[in-house]
C-alpha cells in the first residue's frame, strides 16, 4: 500500500472515515479484482495531491463485509467520497483520475 494510503477495516472505520475532520475518500477494491489494481495507483496518486486537505484509504471487501454490506457496495472498485460522516460522492469502476480529482474537488470546495 502507497505511503499516504490508509487501510480502512470494518474496526477502524467509524474513527477514521465517519469521525474524520477531513474528507475521505474509500477505495472499495479486492485483491481479485483487475479494475481495482488499475485504479490503485490513481488512488495513490490522489493520497499524495491530496495531502493534507483529504484523507485517503482502501477497504478490502473480502475482509471486511460489514461495512461494504452497510453502504451497499455490489462492484468494485467504488470510490466513495464522505465528508462530515456522510457520503458526498460515489464513483463506480475504474474511472480515470480527471473524473476522480472532479469529485474530489466539488467536495473539498
Amino acid at each position: 500500500m502507497a505511503e499516504n494510503v490508509i487501510e480502512f477495516t470494518d474496526s477502524n472505520f467509524n474513527a477514521e472515515v465517519i469521525e474524520s475532520e477531513v474528507p475521505v475518500l474509500v477505495d472499495f477494491w479486492a485483491v481479485w479484482c483487475m479494475p481495482c489494481k488499475m485504479v490503485a495507483p490513481v488512488v495513490a496518486e490522489i493520497a499524495k495531491d491530496y495531502s493534507g486537505k483529504l484523507k485517503v484509504g482502501k477497504l478490502d471487501v473480502d475482509g471486511n463485509p460489514e461495512v461494504a454490506q452497510k453502504y451497499g457496495i455490489r462492484s468494485i472498485p467504488s470510490l466513495l467520497i464522505f465528508k462530515n460522516g456522510e457520503v458526498a460522492q460515489m464513483l463506480v469502476g475504474a474511472v480515470p483520475k480527471p473524473q476522480i480529482t472532479a469529485k474530489v474537488d466539488a467536495v473539498i470546495g
